[in-house]
C-alpha cells in the first residue's frame, strides 16, 4: 500500500485544456493528448490524478473531470462537474490500486446524484486502508459501515467516473439476470475470529488442540 501516491494502468486520453490554466476559460472549449500514469490520494480531497502530456510536462494533481476518452473530441463529450463522477473524497492517505480479474472489462452502470443511469467499462479499483497501529487513526477507511471503495470506468459518454460498490450494477452476460435495484443493508458487523471463547495448548505440539474455555 501507498503513502499519498500510487501508479494507476497508464490511460491515454485527452484533457480538457482549461485544467491546465487553473480554469481559465479561454481554453474551455479546447483539449490535448495526455496519459494517466498515477494519483495522489489527500484525505478529505477528490481523488487528483497525474500526467504526462505530449511535450514532455508532467502536471500533477488533476480531478476525473478534467479527462475524456482519446478517441472522442471535445464536442462529443459533455463537461460534467467532479460531484457527478467521484461521490466520495478519498478516505486516507493510503491508497491501494488494484485490477480485479474478475471485473476486467466488464460492463456496468452507477447511479448519479441526479438519478439517471450511466453506463461504463471497469478500469480498475482504489481502496483505503490505515497503515499501522503506531499511526493515529483519524480516518473512516476501516470501520464497516464507513468503508468505500472507488471503481473507476471509462463511462459510455466519453468521461471517466469513480464509483463506490453501492451505486453500481455490474453486467456479466451469462450470470447477471436479475434487473432489480437491491435493497440490501449496511454492513456494521466488525467480522473477528479470534474470539474469547476458546484457548489452545500451552505446549510445543505442532498439531495442537482447541479447546473451549471454561469460565
Amino acid at each position: 500500500m501507498a503513502y499519498l501516491n500510487a501508479n494507476t494502468p497508464p490511460i491515454y486520453c485527452k484533457i480538457r485544456k482549461e485544467y491546465l490554466y487553473d480554469m481559465d476559460p479561454k481554453y474551455c472549449k479546447e483539449s490535448e493528448d495526455c496519459v494517466i500514469f498515477g494519483l495522489s490520494s489527500i484525505s478529505g480531497r477528490a481523488i487528483l490524478f497525474h500526467v504526462m502530456l505530449p511535450n514532455g510536462a508532467v502536471y500533477y494533481r488533476l480531478p476525473i473531470s478534467a479527462f475524456f476518452q482519446k478517441n472522442l473530441s471535445r464536442t462529443e463529450v459533455p463537461d460534467m462537474q467532479v460531484e457527478e463522477l467521484q461521490l466520495w473524497n478519498c478516505f486516507s492517505y493510503w491508497p491501494s490500486v488494484h485490477i480485479f480479474d474478475f471485473l476486467s472489462g466488464v460492463d456496468g452502470k452507477y447511479l448519479g446524484k441526479d438519478n439517471k443511469f450511466y453506463k461504463g467499462e471497469y478500469l480498475f479499483t482504489l481502496d483505503w486502508a490505515h497503515p499501522e497501529s503506531n499511526i493515529l487513526n483519524t480516518e473512516h477507511s476501516e470501520i464497516p459501515q464507513e468503508h468505500k471503495c472507488a471503481h473507476v470506468l471509462a463511462l459510455a459518454n466519453g468521461n471517466y467516473a469513480a464509483q463506490p460498490n453501492n451505486r453500481i450494477l455490474w453486467h456479466v452476460n451469462n450470470y447477471t439476470t436479475d434487473n432489480s435495484w437491491p435493497d440490501y443493508k449496511v454492513q456494521n458487523t466488525k467480522w473477528d475470529v479470534e474470539t474469547a471463547d476458546w484457548v489452545t495448548d500451552d505446549t510445543d505440539h505442532l498439531f495442537y488442540k482447541i479447546y473451549k474455555k471454561k469460565d
